[in-house]
């Protein structure tokens, strides 16, 4: 059965769409969606197109359903720049209450049986906490003591928006990248996992997209548009903004 990783949505309904439609085509069996589907602006509409499915749907926690939920509790998170917590308080705002009372009960992690690789594990920044960064580039001796002991040949994240593939000890972890809100090419990367582990690019009409986000209420609506459908930054900057702040 092929499973498909979607993570990192962001509220992006068009991109979203997209993926789903490529997903159908491919015949999946199951999809995981590996958090953050909220803090962007057509977050219910994301999730109802998700629970919609006709088809098995897992759910993990990301960092923006935790702050999300930690705003609408009245105990919201303490280190966002101003920047977010402007777009967490909209979310938590606009977020419909059945949809919310949903994201409370998803778990952090989740582990799946491939009957190509055995035991694969779903996180979202890293095994032990969801908003962890690392990339491709973070040296392997700072991530050993995080993968080694999980007794899984396999992990599957998201977080940082980039696809990677990379071993750390023995353990291969795969970045599925961001559906709504990439670095790098324009497009919603997603991942595709069977006999094989491919990382896939579904291009959207980009124009298109970015009007549908503009007619929203989104604070943030024509910097989305721009920055995170239209013209993302680029790997090589987020890559070196990471760099100060991944797992030491």
């Amino acid at each position: 059965m092929l499973v498909a990783a979607i993570y990192d949505i962001h509220g992006n309904l068009p991109a979203l769409e997209a993926v789903l439609e490529d997903i159908r085509l491919a015949d999946v069996g199951q999809v995981v969606v590996g958090g953050d589907v909220v803090l962007g602006p057509m977050q219910n509409e994301a999730l109802e197109r998700l629970l919609a499915l006709d088809l098995p749907v897992q759910f993990i926690q990301g960092n923006c359903e935790v702050a999300v939920l930690a705003e609408i509790s009245g105990n919201p998170v303490g280190y966002l720049p101003e920047q977010v917590r402007e777009v967490v308080r909209w979310s938590a705002k606009d977020l419909r209450p059945k949809l919310g009372n949903l994201l409370v009960a998803w778990p952090k992690t989740l582990r799946l049986q491939s009957p190509a690789f055995g035991n694969v594990l779903f996180c979202h920044g890293t095994p032990r906490n969801e908003n962890e960064y690392f990339t491709r580039l973070t040296p392997e001796a700072s991530l050993l003591p995080i993968f080694d002991g999980l007794d899984v040949p396999v992990v599957i994240c998201g977080h940082t928006h980039m696809q990677f593939d990379r071993m750390i000890g023995r353990t291969r972890v795969i970045n599925a990248g961001s559906v709504g809100m990439p670095f790098g090419e324009p497009g919603a990367y997603w991942l595709l996992l069977g006999n094989t582990i491919e990382l896939r690019h579904t291009p959207y009409d980009l124009a298109k997209a970015a009007d549908r986000v503009r007619a929203t209420s989104y604070p943030q609506a024509e910097d989305f548009a721009v920055n995170n459908i239209l013209k993302p930054p680029s790997e090589e900057h987020m890559l070196e903004l990471f760099t100060r702040i991944t797992v030491k």
